[in-house]
Parts: C-alpha cells; sequence; structure tokens
C-alpha cells in the first residue's frame, strides 16, 4: 500500500476516534463508521446488523445503497446465511463468488432485487459476545479482497463494538440515576422531570392529568414483624401491581419509604378517582408475600389531584395529592380522597 493509503487510512482512524469521544449518540457515531467503510471500501450496498439476544436474530440497524429500504424489516437468524454464521461463529467471511457457497442466503436478494455476487462480512464483537455484523455486498474488484482491507475493515468493527458497549453503558447509567433499586419503577427525581414535562403537553394542548399518591398503612409493622428484607420484597411486590395495573401511558414511581405516585396524562379527576379505587381495592384485597409464606394483609390510604384543575404548577400539584391522602391517613385510613373533594368512597 503506498503512502497516500496509509495516510488515508490514519486519518479515518482519526476521525472516528474523534467520532467516539465527542458523541455519545449510538446511531451517530455507527453512522460515521459505516460511511467511512463506504469512502475506503466502496461496496455496492453495506449494512451493520445488530443482534436481538433474546430472539437470537440479526436486524439491519444501518443499511445504505441499492436496496437498502427493503431490508429494515428483515430478520436473519444466529446461523442463517453468511450474516449469521459470522455471527455464530465469531469469524470473518470472504466470499468472492457466492453462488458457490452454501452458506448464501438468496432470500435476502429477492426482497431488494439485487444480484450479491461477493460477500465480506465481520463480526462486531465486545469481549466473548457478538454484538452485531458488519456486511459489505459486491466490493471485490477483479484483485478480490487484500489482507490490508480486511485487516481494516475488522478494525471499523472493533470501533463498532466499542461505540455499540458505551451507549449500553449510558442507557444503564440513565436507567439508574432514573429508577428506583428496590421497585423497578421510577423514583422521585424523575417525578418531577415528568411532571414538568406533562405540565408543558397538557398546556400547549388543553389536556388534563392527575396524580394519584399512595401511602401503605401500617407498613412498619411489616418491617418490625417480618425484617427489612421482607418489607422491601414486599414494596416490590406491590409496586409490580401497581405499574401491571396501569395503562401503558401512566407512569408509576416510588415517591420514598412506603409512598407510591402514579401519573395519569390525559384523565379527568373523576377518571382519576377511579382508578385510584381500582389500586385501593387491589391492594387491600391481595394477600402479599405468598411465596416465603408470610401471607400478609395491607390496606392503602390514597389521594387524587388534577391538572388544571386543582392546580397549575407542579409543586402544589403535589402538595395537593400529598395533602389528599393524608386527610385519609389522619382519619379513617384504608380509603381515597381528593384535592378539594375530600374523602370519597372506595366502593359504590
Amino acid at each position: 500500500m503506498d503512502l497516500s493509503s496509509e495516510k488515508s487510512e490514519v486519518t479515518v482512524f482519526h476521525e472516528l476516534g474523534k467520532a467516539l469521544t465527542s458523541s455519545l449518540q449510538l446511531d451517530q457515531v455507527l453512522r460515521t463508521i459505516m460511511e467511512k467503510i463506504n469512502e475506503v471500501l466502496r461496496p455496492d450496498t453495506w449494512s451493520l446488523l445488530l443482534m436481538d439476544q433474546d430472539k437470537q436474530e440479526l436486524y439491519f440497524q444501518i443499511a445504505t445503497g441499492k436496496g437498502a429500504d427493503a431490508l429494515k424489516d428483515v430478520r436473519i437468524k444466529v446461523g442463517q446465511g453468511l450474516a449469521g454464521w459470522v455471527a455464530q461463529s465469531g469469524e470473518a467471511v470472504v466470499v468472492p463468488d457466492t453462488s458457490k457457497d452454501s452458506r448464501f442466503f438468496g432470500q435476502v436478494d429477492e426482497r431488494t432485487h439485487l444480484a450479491t455476487k461477493s460477500i465480506v462480512a465481520v463480526p462486531v464483537r465486545f469481549r466473548d459476545q457478538c454484538l452485531g455484523v458488519i456486511e459489505l455486498i459486491n466490493c471485490m474488484g477483479p484483485e478480490g479482497f487484500s489482507q490490508r482491507d480486511l485487516a481494516l475493515l475488522e478494525a471499523l468493527a472493533d470501533y463498532a463494538a466499542i461505540a455499540i458497549e458505551n451507549a449500553r453503558h449510558v442507557q444503564r447509567i440513565h436507567e439508574l440515576t432514573i429508577t428506583d433499586d428496590c421497585t423497578s419503577l421510577y423514583n422521585a427525581r424523575h417525578l418531577n422531570f415528568m411532571l414538568d414535562t406533562e405540565i408543558y403537553r397538557s398546556h400547549r394542548y388543553a389536556f388534563e392529568f392527575s396524580l394519584i399518591f399512595i401511602d401503605l398503612d401500617h407498613f412498619k409493622s411489616v418491617n418490625d414483624t417480618h425484617g427489612h428484607l421482607m418489607g422491601s420484597k414486599l414494596l416490590n411486590e406491590i409496586g409490580s401491581a401497581i405499574k401491571e395495573h396501569c395503562r401503558l401511558i401512566d407512569l408509576a414511581f416510588r415517591y420514598g419509604g412506603d409512598e407510591f405516585v402514579v401519573l395519569l396524562p390525559q384523565t379527568s379527576k373523576d377518571n382519576a378517582i377511579g382508578v385510584a379505587r381500582r389500586l385501593h381495592d387491589l391492594i387491600g384485597e391481595t394477600v402479599w408475600l405468598k411465596d416465603p409464606g408470610l401471607n400478609v394483609h395491607l390496606t392503602a390510604s390514597v389521594g387524587v389531584a388534577s391538572y388544571p384543575s386543582d392546580s397549575r404548577t407542579k409543586a402544589e400539584l403535589l402538595h395537593l395529592a400529598d395533602e389528599a391522602m393524608y386527610l385519609v391517613k389522619n382519619s379513617t385510613r384504608d380509603n381515597v380522597a381528593a384535592a378539594g373533594a375530600g374523602i370519597v368512597p372506595c366502593s359504590d
């Protein structure tokens, strides 16, 4: 390879290094990597397939070139076709003539209406795990595909692996900052952020939304009787049950201690009271900690407040929902109250 080609490679790696250190946006970094592959190796079509670990399938994260749009919904099982073979074996493959390779999977050509004559594919690996496959179609000239080009492609795949793993770490860190360890629900920090977002959205589109505060009655006695580990397990069970009984658009939070909050977008106060009643009954009618054989029964004090009928500010809404809950807590317990309406019946 001449001096100008070596300088070009150095430039490629310098730019990729900058992309990795300057951005945590996975798609942006991966596109930079794939653009450099296109500049240096000039295939007809190039693609990055990522691994769906649960289904053990490859899907096209990025595809560029002829027929790329037809690949959006295509999935390839591990071991199927050349890309699947690379994912399974963890080895690169260079196939100058696909018609002579029994591993070639022709259904992709049927989808794209292209003729794949040659393929170069390398695994994207982090430690011992295959994260995906980079695949180049029809990039070989009469001289074939050189070992130096293969080494360059494998190095670029390593950059892609670093970018993917970095993005996953950032996602995990983000999840840790907004998630409660004990219940896996969102935490109070995220509630404050989502309330700001929901107030903005509801103000802009003239929507209503509601908050439900839930406080477990006499929860301390569970800790005192069965220990804090069982208390934490109970909170986890209740948190899971609350989340399971919410709509997909609703958000459930552990507010602290034995308090939970449910944010109900586009929900009036009357409808929110209905939801509060159902959650109140759920907690009161369920036998908790059945697996350890403790068979705990609990009740809850529940408060409701709504935007904009009760308040238009985050702090006041939180205060009013909390105040409604404490109205129950400091009187009857085991009931539901709403801001401005007082205690409401829990059953018809």
